[in-house]
């Protein structure tokens, strides 16, 4: 059987024969490729630390590659979900990378990565018919494993098109934001609101805390009015409730974007004086040895940090 793409011109479409690839398996990655499987199109996948998800996605009738440029030998789209641009670059221009095989295809990069780095990259790929889309994502590892995240997708309309369908399976929402760059962009402006809350949202308890107001008659007056929203929400379910899960993204992933949003507002000769505020809460807290906890477990720190303890 045949696996590609068909059409008349050089860009061509996609059809159910089309094999997809997917590297970065983790919390997000792993519901997203689920979505693609279900979705019946062709699946490879490829193991890094954690064999558990690849055995479950072989098992459901997935194919393992065991390089990256194995599975460009055999794909026509690949889907990255991986930490960043160093990540990225990895997988894509090691010896045994994807761009090792010679062959065109084209890279959807989902991670959270810094757009200097992918509009290069995208350039210099294209010399090997090789097209890079940023399509970075929002929400959470349950709407990757129910298919509604929030997809920012920058590339040429063609090819945002083309691949369209593969986003439809993990993505409730996709916005183009424009050209290849911009989605990674979008991404940083996203989780600059939402770092800036959990900051916020921290000192504030801290401060509430100094007064004598508990968590809890914190949260009956801000929940239900104008300050209230799902990552609120998210964020006051380990508040309140000490569910680690609540929000499953480690602060030294938020330290990270908000490093890249200071390289490019420093790129961009802009002061971001607010930025460097909220980069710097997640940096003490990764310099102090909490970059492994998850973003609402910053509350924690910083209480700790005015010498109270947990709640």
């Amino acid at each position: 059987m045949r696996l590609g793409w068909k059409g008349a011109t050089g860009r061509k479409r996609m059809t159910e024969k089309t094999r997809i690839g997917f590297i970065g398996l983790g919390l997000m990655g792993q519901g997203m490729a689920a979505n693609i499987l279900r979705k019946d199109f062709g699946l490879t996948v490829m193991a890094h630390r954690n064999r558990a998800p690849v055995e479950a996605l072989v098992a459901a009738g997935a194919a393992e590659a065991k390089s990256p440029r194995e599975m460009a030998g055999v794909c026509d789209v690949i889907v990255l979900c991986v930490t960043g641009s160093p990540e990225v670059r990895a997988v894509i221009e090691g010896p045994d990378g994807i761009a090792a095989a010679a062959r065109p295809l084209t890279v959807v990069d989902c991670s959270t990565s810094d757009p200097s780095i992918t509009t290069a990259l995208a350039e210099s790929l294209a010399t090997s018919g090789i097209v890079l889309v940023d399509a970075p994502l929002s929400r959470t590892p349950a709407d990757a494993a129910a298919g509604t995240l929030d997809v920012m997708v920058g590339g040429a309309e063609a090819d945002v098109a083309r691949i369209r369908p593969v986003l439809e399976c993990f993505a409730g929402r996709i916005v183009h934001t424009g050209p290849t760059g911009t989605g990674h962009t979008m991404k940083l402006l996203n989780n600059f609101l939402a770092m800036g809350y959990a900051a916020l949202y921290s000192e504030a308890l801290m401060l509430g805390r100094k007064a004598g107001l508990t968590p809890e008659v914190f949260d009956d007056v801000i929940r239900g009015g104008r300050m209230d929203c799902p990552f609120y929400q998210t964020f006051f379910r380990y508040v309140l409730e000490r569910d680690r899960d609540a929000h499953r993204f480690a602060i030294r992933n938020a330290f990270k974007d908000m490093s890249y949003l200071a390289a490019y507002a420093n790129a961009s000769g802009a002061a971001n004086p607010m930025g460097a505020a909220v980069r710097n809460a997640f940096a003490q807290a990764v310099g102090a040895g909490r970059g492994e906890d998850y973003v609402p477990m910053l509350s924690d720190f910083v209480a700790e940090a005015n010498g109270m303890p947990q709640p």
